[in-house]
């Protein structure tokens, strides 16, 4: 099979694989062309209410393949760049299920996700000092939100190694699972995801990035949506709650 991106959904859960075993999931120039596309499509489907990014069998992504930085390292950027910054405006609650290596472009997709589990012999790494490349600004602003300046400094100037257990300390994940167990939390975390209202996910999400310019238009969806009185009256009712809300 060639390099590609792989995609189902699932009941409310799509999942996104990095497939491209021969080079440890890398990512070509047409994969990370491809992902906005894909991300778009998924985003504009409203039974898609959390989207799980991961790689084909047993590693995340090794970054970006090599290859493609020989003739136009700027354009491979530029790509990579956007689909980064695809992934990081998906409007629902994204995941990296990350086993084995997550490093360079592979640890710049994890972090636009919104959380990272990993199993535990996971490793992560930010590698552009091993290849004399500028890190994009708003990765490394990316970067230094999870870890922090220390931290970030440490990957970014070295380009070393941390195992899964150093990246859970750091911040850098959120959830370090015993091998074999990744695909169950992730499976039940995703259907808590899903049962959750949207509307509290979508302000959250926008709120936590830093935007500002969006109370006024998240207190009048509240407002206008009935979640609110949906989630008490099912609280008092202890039945599981009906919310309605969906991104347009």
């Amino acid at each position: 099979m060639e390099p590609q991106l792989l995609h189902d959904v699932t009941g409310a859960v799509a999942t996104v694989v990095v497939h491209h075993p021969a080079k440890r999931n890398a990512m070509t120039a047409a994969m990370w062309r491809a992902l906005p596309p894909l991300l778009d499509g998924l985003a504009a489907d409203p039974g898609v209410r959390a989207l799980v990014l991961t790689g084909s069998g047993e590693t995340f992504c090794a970054g970006a393949d090599i290859s493609t930085l020989r003739g136009s390292p700027r354009k491979a950027q530029r790509l990579a760049g956007e689909a980064e910054e695809a992934l990081a405006a998906f409007p629902k609650p994204t995941l990296a299920a990350v086993r084995g290596h997550c490093v360079g472009g592979g640890a710049q997709l994890a972090a636009a996700c919104d959380l990272r589990f990993a199993e535990a012999g996971a490793v992560f790494g930010v590698t552009p000092a091993k290849l004399g490349i500028v890190y994009p600004a708003s990765a490394t602003r990316r970067l230094v939100s999870l870890v922090g300046p220390a931290t970030a400094k440490y990957l970014l100037f070295s380009g070393e190694l941390i195992d899964a257990e150093r990246a859970l300390r750091t911040g850098l994940v959120d959830e370090v699972l015993s091998e074999g167990e990744l695909d169950k939390r992730v499976a039940e975390f995703t259907g808590i995801l899903a049962a959750r209202s949207q509307l509290t996910q979508a302000a959250a999400k926008e709120f936590a990035d830093g935007r500002t310019d969006r109370d006024a238009h998240w207190t009048e969806q509240a407002g206008a949506s009935g979640d609110t009185a949906e989630g008490v009256a099912a609280f008092l009712e202890r039945r599981a709650p009906r919310f309605t809300w969906s991104p347009r």
